[in-house]
């Protein structure tokens, strides 16, 4: 057993097999779930694991080239909005329903167990070198 990182054995493996460009929607309890990506859910309970936990573990793991996120997370939630842009000084911003529209290409949906409006982020893997 892994005794560092992240542990869930199906999220470790998905990380593992992305590559340059590929797409991970980081996403609250709420968000509406495509057909196609591979979907790896953590919610236990509302607000378990949090959003910014999540984050945290994969930000940790992955190398980030961008990140798109609901402009609505401005006013609905300002403090994913403001862990969001300080994770991402060059956040774009699009409407939510666009970014329910660019979920769909993602390679990865890891859903959370947050329970606040807009805290969801599709990321664009980079590479390490």
């Amino acid at each position: 057993m892994k005794k560092a990182g992240i542990l869930n054995r199906h999220l470790a493996g998905a990380l593992a097999g992305l590559g340059h460009g590929d797409g991970v929607l980081v996403c609250d309890a709420g968000m509406p779930i495509p057909d196609g990506p591979r979907v790896v859910d953590l919610a236990f309970r509302a607000g378990v694991p949090a959003f910014a936990e999540v984050l945290d573990g994969l930000l940790g793991e992955l190398v980030i080239e961008g990140a798109t996120a609901a402009e609505e997370v401005r006013r609905a939630n300002p403090e994913a909005a403001e862990l969001l842009e300080g994770c991402f000084p060059a956040l774009e911003h699009v409407p939510h329903e666009r970014l329910k529209e660019l979920s769909a290409g993602a390679r990865l949906i890891v859903r959370t167990g947050e329970a606040r409006p807009y805290a969801n982020v599709l990321l664009r893997c980079g590479v390490f070198f």
